[in-house]
């Protein structure tokens, strides 16, 4: 869901900048994300359904026609002077290519050069090739934060030609209604007062360090609530969600958490403003959407120490150890309530700085 509403959010970002600056945007997509479509609102659109090939013919093909299988049909119909994200690029565009249509690629992060131990080795071999496979043919390439970016120049060797774009991106909030707040606790049986975590349930988003301090915190005689949301049924990390269940079992966490599986997003938003801070334990971030979504609610954020979490909210947020379950149940204990003031820069400003910058992308050399 993060890469899907990064996906969103750029095209909707758009509507922040002047409307001579705004380009024409063609959306390709599968016949399952049609629905998905309808989120991004933006004069200049045109939303086209589309058969994308499979990856491993994909990549066949084009090795056998030397004409790319993935893009070059969406090129010559639309008369396309950019792609993003182009990530499938068995072979180098010609130069004739390059300067009709800018080939810009995105990685997020490079998890499984951190974490091997939570992907398979299946997993991890075709990331690196694809990663290596990316390196090699574009030139111009974006990542999400300039942690990344140093990620990529220590684990690779990248050419004095490829291009490294920092796109720090945001998350909109157009058309969403934060009232009827009363109506969401009845429906979902939370209290009023929470602390939230939107993150899937994969082993890197570290929901344990949580459950570890709700332990100490109920030892104590003190209550805190969380809300959890994130599909709980993920086949490819059911051991990881069957050990959560059974944590909570154990140790009679049922009244501290609430399990709301995957919501709408205008409840999820909802939520979200009116908790009392947004907690991202996270072992491992490129650039967090949940952080983000954070920012521009403009409300408090309690994140893993991690460096580009550090990187994403400055002096504006509180920070503890990821394995450290003492020092987060000691922060929540003791977290204050926010007042409602502003914490992080006005949101209209955000949301037009990475408008302009994303553009910027495609006219650089």
């Amino acid at each position: 869901m993060g890469g899907l509403i990064y996906i969103v959010n750029l095209v909707n970002a758009l509507n922040f900048l002047d409307d001579e600056e705004k380009p024409e945007i063609v959306v390709f997509h599968t016949a399952e994300l049609e629905d998905l479509t309808k989120e991004m609102k933006y004069p200049y659109l045109k939303v086209v359904p589309w058969t994308f090939p499979d990856i491993y013919k994909g990549y066949f093909l084009t090795y056998l026609t030397r004409r790319n299988a993935f893009y070059q049909d969406m090129i010559d119909e639309y008369q396309l002077d950019g792609i993003y994200p182009a990530n499938d690029q068995p072979i180098a565009p010609s130069k004739k290519q390059n300067e009709k249509t800018k080939m810009v690629a995105w990685i997020p992060d490079l998890q499984h050069k951190f974490y091997p131990q939570f992907l398979d080795k299946k997993r991890i071999f075709l990331r690196e090739l694809r990663i290596k496979i990316v390196l090699k043919n574009v030139k111009h390439l974006v990542v999400s934060s300039h942690d990344v970016e140093s990620h990529f120049r220590k684990f690779y060797n990248i050419r004095k030609d490829l291009k490294i774009h920092v796109l720090q991106f945001v998350s909109i909030m157009n058309n969403f209604s934060f009232e009827g707040i009363e109506a969401l606790y009845t429906k979902y049986k939370i209290p009023q007062e929470y602390f939230m975590v939107s993150n899937q349930f994969t082993n890197h988003k570290n929901h344990f360090v949580i459950l570890e301090a709700l332990v100490l915190i109920k030892a104590k005689g003190a209550k805190v609530h969380f809300v959890f949301t994130g599909k709980m049924e993920f086949k490819q990390n059911e051991e990881y969600i069957k050990k959560i269940r059974a944590f909570v079992a154990d140790n009679q966490l049922e009244d501290y958490i609430s399990f709301l599986d995957v919501i709408p997003r205008q409840d999820q938003l909802c939520l979200m403003k009116h908790s009392k801070a947004i907690v991202q334990p996270s072992l491992f971030e490129g650039w967090s959407t949940v952080i983000e979504d954070a920012i521009s609610l403009q409300v408090p954020v309690i994140a893993s120490d991690l460096d580009v979490n550090i990187e994403q909210l400055g002096d504006k947020g509180t920070f503890f150890k990821a394995q450290d379950a003492q020092q987060l149940a000691n922060l929540l204990v003791a977290y204050p309530t926010h007042d409602g003031t502003d914490i992080y820069e006005k949101y209209e400003e955000r949301i037009a700085k990475y408008g302009k910058k994303f553009l910027q992308i495609f006219s650089a050399e």
